[in-house]
């Protein structure tokens, strides 16, 4: 088990002893690509540390459409609200490869917790800096246009997820266009259209399932020029 190959808010501040508890607290449990693990509205009955394998974090409009919040990855924490505050689930968790997670009740995960006090002001300080997250994105999609947007999310994609191919730094997308186009804010015309203007600069290719981020820096530099 190898949560901490990829970037993560929660595997990664923990001490190796940390780790050692939380491995054998939990129960490793397996999904399949585009399995739901749980649903929005849905009783809070698991705290999930992801260890292989990517998820997508979405929420629906009252229209019915689906807005993608996050995509994470290994060492990700998710369900910990639920422990936190007893309600029901806010948003929509769904495996995007198959993937493998140590799986917690909330009375275990409590329980670790009290084991573990260092722990707890590890997980506030994610949880706030998810808040600030939210909250520059929100900033983002009033100030930003669709180019900058997409951009926005193909740099976050490569700083999480992204390797180096010899000619830039390649991330295999777990998304499709339509789920980019609603974690953009942007309709799925102008993801095309944003996707087109950045090959055409130079900065990027594309592949089936895939992208290619030749120059980073002009792409970060771009994403934040308001």
């Amino acid at each position: 088990m190898t949560p901490d190959e990829g970037p993560s808010e929660f595997w990664a501040g923990l001490t190796e002893q940390e780790r050692a508890d939380l491995r054998r607290t939990g129960t490793v449990r397996r999904w399949s690509r585009r399995e739901i693990l749980f649903h929005e509205g849905a009783a809070s009955d698991l705290v999930i540390v992801v260890t292989t394998g990517r998820i997508k974090v979405s929420s629906h409009t009252a229209g019915g459409s689906e807005a993608v919040l996050a995509v994470r990855g290994p060492g990700t924490l998710v369900g910990e609200l639920g422990v936190i505050d007893g309600s029901p689930r806010s948003a929509t968790v769904q495996a995007l490869d198959d993937l493998t997670a140590l799986t917690f009740t909330p009375e275990r995960f409590e329980a670790y917790l009290e084991r573990w006090p260092r722990v707890s002001l590890l997980l506030l300080r994610m949880v706030v800096s998810r808040l600030r997250d939210a909250d520059r994105k929100r900033v983002e999609f009033g100030a930003l246009d669709a180019g900058r947007r997409v951009a926005s999310r193909l740099v976050e994609m490569a700083d999480r997820f992204g390797r180096d191919s010899g000619e830039g730094v390649r991330v295999d997308l777990p998304v499709s266009q339509d789920e980019l186009a609603s974690w953009t804010g942007v309709s799925r015309a102008a993801v095309n259209k944003s996707l087109a203007l950045l090959r055409a600069r130079g900065w990027i290719s594309t592949g089936r399932m895939n992208v290619t981020l030749h120059d980073v820096p002009a792409l970060r530099a771009y994403a934040e020029d308001a």
